[in-house]
């Protein structure tokens, strides 16, 4: 099999020749400290934001070159919505929202077009362009067809907060003005669409649907909230990319309990991460296994910045012990590969899934 096929099969919840590795994002400090390994061209190790155009070139060429050499199964790409500076720490994008970039490069909104629901009628939508999807085309030009392409786009409740520019204004709309939140919901599932169907047509694989739902206690709204606000939404985009015949995923770190059975009834192909701070790996596979494809539960918090190659491993080997057996499993990071992260802890767990994840899985416990 190739990656794609590992991937696809796997979400499918069927047993692939081995288990997949997989993603959802690399920091660029990562990428270069990755890369090194590999190769001795190398762009300088500043946020993407600062890098000339030849510099970001050189990023994602060293990017797909660790993807080539540690053969993983598939790609994660992002959309660009043609932002422009501000200042040193902020941009504007193509809706107008103000985002902040940390000094790990994530850019989080902290102003938004959106005061309230008196400015819902004069918000002018963003429709998605070609060009927002550049990460994609390049990626899918460079690896080819044996890579599954993995396009990431936030979900209706990350995009509905983001549009006001703090959770807190939307969470209080919940309560204060529960139509406003709906037909917000409503602009930006529309526009999610949007960028459902030029991304398919572009030539992604799958769609990782982001935006937390939890924080380590609990879900940040409650069952019937998420029930009212954003499962029928979850259900319109699960729906549309499968009529796409495509697969996605739903990624949220934290205690998701409360929910899990509506992201299930949702109709998602797969969740990610499974944080092992709140949930254990073996019970999720125990109660959703045979619904649900479970990726990830790898410790980027603790193991994989602090912890040794050795005690990776055995992390890896036992969770493709509990997760693995019958399929429907893919090994990655409990959220991503930020600069915290060891590179030689994250060559540990590629190793280790190699040595311990082949089907038939045979693992002792």
């Amino acid at each position: 099999m190739v990656g794609k096929e590992r991937m696809l099969t796997a979400l499918q919840r069927r047993e692939p020749d081995r288990v997949p590795v997989w993603e959802m994002a690399f920091n660029e400090e990562s990428i270069i400290k990755l890369g090194a390994f590999f190769t001795d061209d190398l762009p300088p190790m500043k946020l993407v934001q600062k890098m000339t155009v030849e510099e970001k070139i050189k990023l994602l060429n060293t990017l797909f070159t660790v993807v080539r050499e540690l053969e993983l199964d598939g790609i994660t790409s992002i959309t660009l919505l043609g932002t422009e500076p501000l200042d040193e720490e902020h941009v504007k994008d193509g809706w107008g929202r103000i985002l902040r970039i940390s000094e790990e490069g994530e850019a989080t909104a902290v102003g938004g077009p959106l005061s309230g629901p008196s400015d819902l009628r004069s918000i002018e939508p963003y429709h998605p362009q070609q060009t927002d999807f550049l990460m994609l085309l390049a990626a899918k030009g460079a690896l080819g067809d044996d890579y599954a392409q993995v396009l990431v786009q936030p979900g209706p409740f990350r995009e509905s907060w983001s549009l006001l520019g703090s959770m807190e204004k939307l969470l209080y709309y919940y309560v204060k003005a529960p139509g406003f939140v709906k037909d917000l919901a409503r602009l930006v599932t529309d526009y999610i669409l949007e960028v459902v169907d030029m991304a398919v047509d572009l030539g992604a694989d799958i769609i990782a649907l982001d935006g937390d739902l939890a924080f380590s206690q609990t879900t940040l709204m409650s069952p019937a909230q998420y029930e009212e606000y954003v499962f029928p939404f979850h259900c319109e985009i699960t729906e549309h990319v499968h009529r796409r015949g495509k697969l996605i995923v739903k990624h949220s770190d934290g205690n998701m309990w409360p929910i899990m059975e509506g992201i299930v009834e949702a109709g998602f192909d797969g969740f990610h991460p499974v944080q092992p701070q709140c949930m254990d790996i073996g019970e999720v596979k125990a109660r959703y296994g045979d619904r649900l494809c479970i990726l990830g539960n790898i410790d980027c918090m603790h193991l994989l910045p602090f912890g040794s190659e050795e005690e990776v491993e055995e992390k890896v080997k036992e969770t493709i012990r509990v997760a693995a057996p019958g399929g429907g499993y893919i090994l990655s990071s409990s959220n991503s590969i930020h600069p915290g992260c060891r590179p030689e802890n994250y060559l540990a767990m590629v190793k280790a899934a190699r040595k311990y994840g082949n089907y038939p899985i045979s693992v002792e416990d």
